[in-house]
């Protein structure tokens, strides 16, 4: 559901239809919102049959992700471990901005508990499967939000990213998935996985739905140009992005390049050894997360996802003592890539470097886990080490397992990569307008 085609169409006939899909799907949703999302579809139907000015959103189906505060509940993260404690005393910000635009929000989205992981395995809630292939992950941790949209019950869905958890599960599901400057858009009454590295941001079918998006729920809206490819220069990183990529992928960013090429643009292959250097750097998740769970691990640990557990434990060997050090030789890596990628339009690489694997596979192994989740999070979270914003954009022929093409660019870089990022998906994506 592109939210343009959607413009003339009743809301309240479309949010019934959202909501009895989202009735007969598994593991999707963890709270539906029926009467407030028909109340909200109603409502703009009266406003728009009367002729007065509405968001483009209002009265549209529209989904959250379970870590964001809905007045008079309890967050849980897609854990078990937070219920019973005291429910939300206001919306999150995001939340209610949203409904301010009149926003059909229609439910909470499943996700990895806790949002630490890129894989999207949930055993408290179930694992939503990928619309493209039933028997493989959605991706995570927003996994929930990309597959409200991919099968077609909401026509956008806010995640979180903090290491990929918007891109990733947007490139394994055929989507758009973007990831804004982190202080673009206000993060208050979110259940936290790092505060250094936490974003809110869109899960659509088009970069423009997920601009719109953006508009709604960030501080100020940006100003999008249109930009024809001609003329644009593009940084493609010779290291790290490319290492252990499967054939599928390979096969559609190389075709994705060759029609930006042909459309006009520049790609310069350029050596960027210093991306190796964002593991050890990125210690942050680990750090701040088992900080705030130190005392809910104590008391309950047996209620966690034991890959959750391990993931968390790294930050163990820690304190946020370390912190400022970190954010220090961070700050040094920022200056040094953004150097690097000056006179370039963006960067481009995969979005993950491998196609969704198999859900019984990373269910029966840690190991494969553990080996998959290190992959589809890795490019990813370059960029939330870079504090800067990101667009993942379906880049396979129809047909074939979904791939993400990732475009990239320093803080603040948002308008203009939006802009880019329209002049990209109409040569690239399967259906884009032109």
């Amino acid at each position: 559901m592109d939210i343009a085609s959607l413009n003339d169409l009743n809301r309240r006939e479309l949010v019934y239809a959202s909501l009895d899909l989202a009735d007969a799907s598994s593991a999707i949703f963890t709270a539906l919102y029926r009467d407030e999302a028909l109340k909200a579809a109603s409502h703009a139907d009266v406003l728009r049959m009367s002729g007065q000015a509405v968001s483009a959103l209002a009265g549209l189906p529209v989904s959250i992700k379970d870590l964001l505060d809905v007045a008079g509940e309890t967050t849980l993260a897609g854990s078990i471990v937070l219920r019973g404690h005291p429910p939300a005393s206001a919306d999150a910000t995001v939340v209610a901005r949203l409904r301010s635009a009149g926003a059909a929000i229609i439910g909470k989205t499943n996700m990895t508990e806790f949002a630490f992981s890129g894989i999207g395995i949930n055993p408290h809630y179930g694992t939503p499967a990928n619309p493209a292939d039933p028997t493989r992950i959605p991706g995570g941790s927003s996994s929930g939000a990309a597959v409200s949209v991919a099968a077609g019950i909401c026509v956008a869905a806010i995640g979180s990213d903090t290491g990929g958890s918007i891109r990733v599960p947007a490139a394994l599901c055929g989507l758009v998935g973007f990831k804004p400057t982190m202080r673009r858009v206000p993060t208050a009454g979110t259940v936290p996985l790092s505060p250094t590295l936490d974003t809110l941001g869109p899960i659509a079918r088009s970069v423009r739905d997920c601009a719109l998006l953006d508009s709604l729920i960030a501080d100020t809206p940006l100003k999008l140009s249109p930009l024809p490819l001609r003329g644009l220069r593009f940084a493609v990183p010779e290291d790290v992005v490319m290492d252990d990529i499967d054939d599928a992928v390979a096969h559609a960013f190389t075709a994705a390049l060759s029609k930006l090429s042909a459309a006009g643009a520049t790609l310069v292959e350029v050596p960027m050894k210093i991306l190796a250097e964002a593991r050890e750097i990125n210690l942050f998740s680990p750090i701040e997360a088992y900080a705030w769970h130190r005392q809910l691990l104590a008391e309950a640990k047996n209620q966690y996802d034991h890959r959750v557990i391990q993931r968390m434990m790294v930050g163990a060997d820690h304190t946020l003592d370390d912190l400022p050090a970190l954010h220090a030789i961070r700050s040094g890596w920022i200056d040094h890539v953004c150097a690097m990628l000056a006179g370039y339009d963006a960067m481009l690489m995969p979005t993950v470097p491998i196609v969704a694997p198999r859900t019984d596979a990373l269910l029966a192994s840690d190991e494969a886990f553990f080996t998959a989740n290190r992959l589809l999070l890795r490019n990813p979270s370059l960029i939330n080490l870079l504090d800067g914003c990101a667009l993942s954009l379906p880049c396979h022929r129809p047909g074939e397992l979904p791939v993400g093409l990732m475009v990239a660019a320093p803080a603040m870089a948002d308008a203009r990569l939006l802009s880019i990022g329209l002049a990209i998906e109409s040569i690239v994506v399967p259906g884009a307008s032109r």
